[in-house]
């Protein structure tokens, strides 16, 4: 459904390492809104939701919610270290437009 890379799940491990509260995983949604109709959300959780899909991505748990599953099927979350900045990137096989900002897309 969902995958993580590398650099992703190192920078997951940091952050989750560095909380300072317990995190059971990452959170990913998808929501209304952004400049191309839906955006991605992300965020420590301390459990999984009673219906949350839970993935094992490289020892990272992620939860996903049902309405958000199927447009996060296929997804690559990268995490990006480069001069202009920092941050996750999705890389969405079911966007059919996404804006430059790369953080909502069109379906």
């Amino acid at each position: 459904m969902l995958t993580l890379t590398e650099p992703a799940i190192r920078a997951l491990e940091r952050f989750i390492a560095s909380s300072g509260e317990p995190v059971a995983g990452l959170r990913v949604t998808i929501n209304g809104g952004g400049c191309s109709g839906y955006q991605y959300g992300m965020k420590l959780e301390a459990s999984a939701g009673q219906d949350d899909v839970v993935l094992d991505c490289g020892g990272v748990s992620v939860f996903v919610d049902p309405t958000s599953a199927p447009l996060l099927s296929g997804v690559t979350v990268d995490f990006v270290d480069s001069i202009e900045g920092s941050g996750f990137k999705f890389e969405n096989p079911n966007a059919t437009a996404s804006c430059a900002c790369g953080s909502s897309f069109s379906a």
